[in-house]
């Protein structure tokens, strides 16, 4: 069994094109995804804490009122519906963050030091954080998202991936530390997972497309911090203050 894996797409739709590109060319038997704006397609989909906030207009951030502004009637009607987690049968697990939380980072864990030595304040979290992350959850497979890291992580007999993120190759946040989260180049991240015989093993991948294009649009759109991240894979201008 072959399985694209597609998350944090922020509405990044040159991206998502070229992706859906390479995707086409593996010849996967199914998609699974943590992304906004793919109710067309009909690809097994659950929410992250983006598709939570549009609904919510008090958890909104500006990038969210911006995004709610846009949707139709069938667009909410969908996201209402998606699934916070999502078993795929086959061993395959879905979450957004962990099994328990959209916002919570399952494969890094953040440090109270940005900017100490070059710490983004930011790592990647132990094995017994993992562990402790994972909780119930024994399924060999489980994806997950929201970090925009590509990650792998063996935790006893489960693979836990991070196909990172299609759409923002670069954030900050202050939650509940100021750090920075940077692939280090701007291309649009996904992961091929396949189950051979001995167990599933994942291919992360960079895929390249117009980004300096998305960086345009973004700064035209005044998000400069977005335009500095898509462009360089690195955090330029702030997003948190």
């Amino acid at each position: 069994m072959r399985l694209a894996v597609v998350s944090d797409i922020h509405g990044n739709l040159p991206a998502l094109d070229a992706v859906l590109a390479e995707i086409a060319r593996e010849r996967v038997d199914r998609r699974a995804e943590t992304a906004a704006r793919l109710r067309a397609l009909a690809w097994p989909t659950i929410r992250g804490n983006h598709e939570r906030q549009l609904l919510a207009p008090a958890a909104r951030s500006a990038a969210d009122a911006y995004a709610a502004a846009r949707l139709g009637d069938d667009d909410r009607a969908w996201l209402a519906a998606l699934p916070a987690t999502l078993d795929l049968g086959d061993g395959v697990w879905c979450c957004h963050g962990t099994p328990v939380s959209d916002l919570q980072y399952f494969l890094e864990t953040v440090t109270p030091d940005l900017g100490a030595n070059g710490s983004p304040g930011v790592r990647a979290a132990s094995a017994a954080e993992v562990a402790q992350r994972l909780g119930t959850v024994s399924a060999p497979l489980v994806l997950c998202g929201h970090t925009h890291m590509p990650r792998l992580a063996q935790c006893g007999a489960t693979l836990v991936v991070n196909p990172g993120s299609v759409g923002l190759p670069a954030f900050d946040d202050t939650n509940p530390h100021a750090h920075r989260m940077e692939t280090g180049s701007p291309h649009a991240r996904w992961t091929l997972a396949e189950r051979g015989a001995a167990g599933w093993q994942a291919r992360l991948i960079a895929t390249a497309y117009d980004w300096e294009s998305a960086a345009r649009r973004a700064e035209e759109n005044g998000r400069g911090d977005w335009a500095d991240a898509l462009a360089s894979g690195r955090v330029g201008r702030l997003e948190m203050p």
